[in-house]
């Protein structure tokens, strides 16, 4: 799954904006939303095949953390496309404030 598919998802947002504050364990996140723990270890699997979360073991806990090599490729790409919209905004900008010829 890439980055964006997993990101369609409002609940894996969700993870992701709450891992964005700090690294937690897996409990942490379940406690967080009124779903079943497997429902989340799904969304938790998802970010991880997609790059987006890392996970390792403390114990008998899973710790997860944004893994934020993914988070760059999304940065990069974000880059790519505001680059181009900007020259292409900023030319429809120029050519709608440019005066036009009336008709006589």
């Amino acid at each position: 799954m890439d980055a964006f598919a997993a990101l369609a998802d409002p609940t894996r947002r969700r993870i992701v904006e709450l891992l964005g504050r700090g690294e937690r364990a897996a409990g942490a996140i379940v406690d967080e939303f009124d779903v079943s723990a497997p429902a989340i270890s799904q969304h938790l699997k998802a970010l991880r095949d997609a790059g987006l979360v890392e996970v390792r073991a403390d114990g008998q806990r899973r710790i997860y953390a944004l893994d934020l090599a993914g988070l760059d490729e999304i940065e990069a790409w974000l880059g790519r496309v505001r680059r181009f919209w900007a020259g292409r905004l900023a030319a429809l900008e120029r050519a709608l404030r440019k005066p036009t010829r009336r008709k006589r």
